[in-house]
C-alpha cells in the first residue's frame, strides 16, 4: 500500500497542479498504472450504478484529469523535452511519438 499511496495519493494530494520540476520515469508509469488499475475497478464497481455510476465516473475521471497532465508535463521536462509536446495527444500520430518520448531516459 506504501507504493500506491507514494505514486498515486500523493501526485493528487500533494502535487495536483504542480507542472514545475520533474517526473521519472518510474514515477510516470506508476501512476499510469495505478491510475489504469483504479479506473479499471472504479467502472466495473459503478457500472453497476447505470447512469449515476457513469456520471460518477465521468467526474472521477475529470477530476484525474489535471494531475495526469502535470505529471506528463514533468516527465517530459525530465527526458529533456518542452512539457508543449503535450499538445500531440490532440493528434492521432502525436500519441505514439509521445508514447516514444515518455520512454525515453532522464537528462542529466
Amino acid at each position: 500500500m506504501n507504493v500506491f499511496s507514494k505514486y498515486f495519493i500523493d501526485p493528487i494530494k500533494n502535487h495536483y497542479l504542480d507542472f514545475a520540476g520533474k517526473a521519472t520515469r518510474t514515477q510516470y508509469w506508476l501512476w499510469v498504472l495505478f491510475s489504469f488499475l483504479v479506473f479499471l475497478v472504479l467502472s466495473i464497481v459503478l457500472g453497476f450504478f447505470g447512469k449515476v455510476g457513469d456520471v460518477t465516473y465521468f467526474i472521477c475521471q475529470l477530476a484525474v484529469l489535471l494531475p495526469a497532465i502535470a505529471i506528463g508535463a514533468r516527465r517530459l521536462r525530465d527526458a529533456g523535452f518542452s512539457p508543449w509536446w503535450l499538445l500531440l495527444a490532440l493528434t492521432g500520430i502525436g500519441c505514439i511519438v509521445l508514447l516514444v518520448f515518455f520512454l525515453l531516459p532522464s537528462k542529466k
